[in-house]
């Protein structure tokens, strides 16, 4: 339940403050465990939810069944296999392949598409369900009622779509048209590249294909266009990116491709950051040589932070030096990055400077003022700007750290809990979202750090990491 006042409060700057949860007991609430001496392990991190909600997809339109290997299992992906059973798409996924068979021709999709709180959901599916015949009504969490949606309702309805005339967000009501005309587009991009995604996603399905034109000031995170981009590449389908801002999809077949899905590099950021923060030493295996993923810019963001990083046959290592450094970095490209890199912000020795992330406030929730909220709550002294956050580090306590049902901010809560004694998260379910394994994932990290330290014969506790050290 929502505190009233506190969703109607203002911070100094006249901002809305983050809803708060009152404070009460929780069945996902997980006291963050300490590390008593530097992590030592190898985590095997699950797939990739982009990769896979954007595989699941193009095998759903694909010219043939075809399979997914390694697919990220999960809330999020598991709300995108059943949307696309909405639309008559077959998918077996009762083991690590999944096989994809598209609808059979002349299918009439009806119910209802539950996106949850999963942006891939609520804004990939209605551009395909817009080009599929029949109708449905596209709902999901409370919380995502208030998450963008408009730019890409207004561009659907701009290439020939059929929804609630007065629709702005979920939940909303679409008829579907196998001969959704497409064409050129105009759209702001500037809260979410997930809209870009979304309409070349569909396009080859749309008479005329599509051509979108960004029109605002930013563009966040195009990588994930990049991503997008690529993967409609490999299946077949044209694709014209020479023109900045402006890709146009051609319709056409798209061919089936059997795939195999790449480790979910941004979550692979609490692990490899738990290696910088206490001087210890983290593997994650098969980190890709090239990727299209965000996560990639990781390692160098490390390496600003103070860490030793090495990518060889055995995956990508990062090791602490005992030293972390403040940074004034542009995370734009990697704004899913934001909540872990301010948690070691805040163990850094001087003021960091985080940019071009003023769109995550419309993400899960509004991860700047979360972040801003429960690091001040811990001592920190972290302020937001118009596109990112100010951290002025200062020693830390343990508190409830919330986490707004937001796995992001739950894996920053856990891996200050690494340093500072204490440390309590509200809701440890919500990493379910991308990650159910993560509570266990991060135990075994320090289970495997345990039993490192004991074959070398060093005792717990000899030397506990300090932040800021």
């Amino acid at each position: 339940m929502v505190d009233d006042a506190a969703a109607d409060a203002l911070d100094d700057d006249g901002r809305p403050l983050v809803p708060r949860p009152r404070r009460a007991a929780s069945d996902g609430e997980w006291f963050a465990p300490r590390a008593e001496e530097r992590v030592h392990a190898v985590v095997d991190v699950p797939g990739s939810k982009s990769e896979t909600n954007r595989a699941l997809l193009l095998a759903a339109i694909a010219d043939a069944p075809s399979t997914i290997t390694g697919g990220l299992d999960a809330r999020d992906t598991r709300l995108m296999r059943d949307a696309l059973r909405t639309l008559g798409v077959v998918v077996e996924d009762s083991g690590p392949v999944w096989t994809v068979t598209p609808a059979p021709e002349g299918h009439v999709m009806s119910g209802t598409i539950d996106c949850g709180l999963a942006g891939t959901v609520m804004r990939f599916v209605p551009p395909l369900a817009a080009a599929t015949a029949g109708r449905v009504r596209v709902d999901g969490d409370e919380q995502a009622y208030v998450r963008p949606m408009l730019p890409l309702l207004d561009a659907l309805r701009d290439i020939g779509a059929d929804l609630d005339e007065d629709a702005a967000s979920l939940p909303f009501e679409l008829r579907g048209r196998p001969d959704l005309p497409g064409g050129p587009v105009r759209v702001d991009a500037s809260s979410s590249s997930q809209y870009v995604s979304a309409l070349l996603l569909a396009g080859p399905r749309m008479r005329r294909g599509i051509d979108v034109r960004h029109v605002g000031a930013t563009l966040p995170s195009l990588p994930h266009i990049a991503m997008t981009v690529a993967m409609l590449r490999a299946r077949g389908v044209e694709v014209d990116d020479s023109e900045p801002n402006r890709w146009v999809v051609s319709p056409g077949p798209v061919t089936a491709v059997d795939v195999t899905i790449e480790p979910d590099l941004s979550n692979a950021a609490p692990f490899l950051a738990a290696a910088a923060i206490t001087g210890g030493q983290v593997t994650v295996p098969r980190w890709p040589a090239r990727t299209d993923q965000p996560g990639s810019l990781l390692p160098g963001l490390l390496r600003d932070l103070g860490a030793e990083v090495e990518l060889d046959e055995r995956g990508l290592t990062v090791r602490g030096t005992g030293h972390l450094h403040a940074v004034d970095v542009d995370l734009s490209d990697a704004s899913e990055l934001t909540p872990v890199v301010a948690a070691v912000c805040a163990l850094a020795p001087q003021t960091s400077h985080l940019r071009g992330v003023g769109h995550i406030r419309g993400h899960e929730t509004d991860r700047l003022a979360a972040l801003e909220r429960e690091l001040n709550d811990m001592g920190s002294s972290v302020k937001q700007t118009a596109d990112g956050l100010t951290i002025h580090p200062r020693l830390l306590h343990g508190s409830l750290f919330h986490t707004y049902a937001d796995h992001r901010m739950a894996h920053a809560g856990a891996l200050l809990g690494l340093i500072v004694d204490d440390v309590t998260l509200d809701d440890i379910s919500c990493t379910a979202k991308t990650m159910p394994q993560f509570p266990e994932l991060w135990l075994d990290m320090l289970r495997q750090s345990d039993e490192w330290l004991a074959a070398q014969g060093a005792p717990l506790g000899e030397s506990d990491p300090e932040p800021g050290s």
